[in-house]
């Protein structure tokens, strides 16, 4: 089951999209109606928010009268978030519940309104946003609810900004004007993206990639990318009782430089016996969060180095074998997961080498021509390497001083691991 949190704004266009994505077959699990359904007359939560605000936000019938609880907490930060201690856990436990039902081969999108603003986004394999410039947020509600334009301008302030949205975003939709174009780019995500997401996911399969190393400029929203993709990867290993921290690397990692746009990540694992059989469970959780193994090829680990909970070895294991190397299963972000121990030297190396590369303009172009270069007389994913290899080897005194004496992080940095045609740097 692929999980995604879709959101936006209030008159972003969010519930458009939603009604879409339904249409082309997905599970459509929205928080506003589970919110309604827990505060219904007769229920605990109701009799909660009465407690909390007084009979006066009840209509005549003994319903919840929204409209004047949404003057009062929308007018109040404080009493906003006392609102939303009392009904945000009954809306997650019944969105679970509902969660709980859907076939295992759906699509499930939970449409939440403040999914940001409460740092949901780890719950998800994907979050969509959906944009819209303030003053056509304003003139929907307005012209299609009725509601006065301070009244909107007033939740709008009260919700995420714009810049916190984008960074929490890892799908980013559109929505000036034309809601064809919204429909269109809607079907242009489900079908590039969602459908086979879900399908790797189900079969536990890493997503397809290219194997020409092709180069492009780093993305600047490459540190923003690697932050949400290491939030769902801890919460994983935490949900498998392992404690892990994760530390991204590679081209991804730099400014102003080119590479493959691909996030290398390392997971550096403090207690990979963390309770008993957390190995096998660290794999499971890792697994389900949409980051499979790569499988091991017979030879890579010869001397049998890499142990069961997915951490290597020696130091020079990272660059002879693949154990421990998991991939993302979205086809729209491409991951390389490492799983190292925290004491790993190559990974201390790999990160000296990146502070290093990030502080040295001219070792970035140095390395970019090396790229370059290797692409432009070969497109060869091994002849590649062997340049990038090269390179690596004529600096390593500079890479590695203090460090790791083996070079072994060059293959943290750089996706190293014979026969693979996935290389990121």
């Amino acid at each position: 089951m692929l999980r995604v949190g879709l959101t936006g704004g209030v008159g972003a266009g969010k519930t458009t999209v939603a009604v879409h994505l339904a249409e082309l077959g997905a599970v459509v699990v929205d928080a506003d109606r589970v919110a309604r359904e827990v505060v219904r007359p007769g229920s605990e939560g109701l009799a909660a928010v009465t407690d909390a605000f007084g009979r006066s936000v009840l209509a005549a019938d003994g319903s919840l009268d929204r409209k004047v609880l949404a003057a009062v907490v929308f007018a109040d930060e404080a009493a906003r978030l006392r609102l939303n201690r009392i009904v945000h856990p009954l809306v997650r436990a019944r969105t679970e519940e509902l969660l709980a039902r859907a076939p295992e081969d759906a699509i499930v999108v939970n449409e939440v309104p403040l999914l940001v603003e409460n740092g949901l986004g780890d719950r998800y394999h994907l979050v969509i946003v959906v944009e819209a410039p303030e003053d056509e947020r304003v003139g929907r509600l307005v012209g299609g609810r009725g509601m006065a334009a301070e009244d909107v301008r007033r939740r709008i302030r009260a919700q995420a900004d714009p810049s916190g949205r984008r960074a929490a975003a890892d799908v980013a939709l559109d929505n000036t004007g034309d809601v064809g174009a919204l429909r269109e780019r809607v079907d242009a995500l489900w079908r590039r993206r969602l459908v086979p997401f879900e399908e790797n996911l189900r079969h536990v399969r890493c997503a397809v990639r290219p194997e020409r190393p092709d180069l492009v400029p780093t993305d600047p929203d490459g540190a923003a990318a690697a932050r949400r993709v290491a939030r769902r990867i801890t919460a994983a290993a935490a949900a498998a009782g392992v404690e892990a921290t994760v530390r991204h690397v590679g081209a991804t990692a730099l400014p102003a430089t080119v590479g493959r746009d691909v996030l290398d990540l390392v997971l550096a694992v403090r207690s990979p016996g963390g309770r008993a059989g957390s190995g096998a469970a660290l794999g499971a959780a890792l697994d389900a969060a949409g980051f499979p193994a790569v499988p091991v090829e017979e030879g890579d680990d010869p001397a049998g180095r890499c142990g069961e909970d997915g951490t290597c070895g020696p130091p020079r294991c990272s660059l002879r074998n693949r154990r421990g190397l998991r991939r993302g299963a979205d086809p729209g972000r491409p991951v390389d997961l490492w799983i190292r121990g925290a004491d790993d030297q190559g990974l201390r190396s790999a990160v000296l080498l990146r502070d290093r590369l990030r502080g040295d303009a001219t070792a970035r172009a140095a390395l970019a021509a090396v790229k370059e270069q290797a692409l432009a007389t070969s497109g060869d994913p091994a002849a590649y390497q062997a340049a990038k290899d090269a390179w690596f080897a004529a600096t390593e005194g500079e890479g590695t001083r203090d460090g790791d004496p083996t070079g072994a992080g060059r293959g943290l940095v750089e996706g190293h691991g014979p026969g693979d045609g996935g290389t990121t740097g």
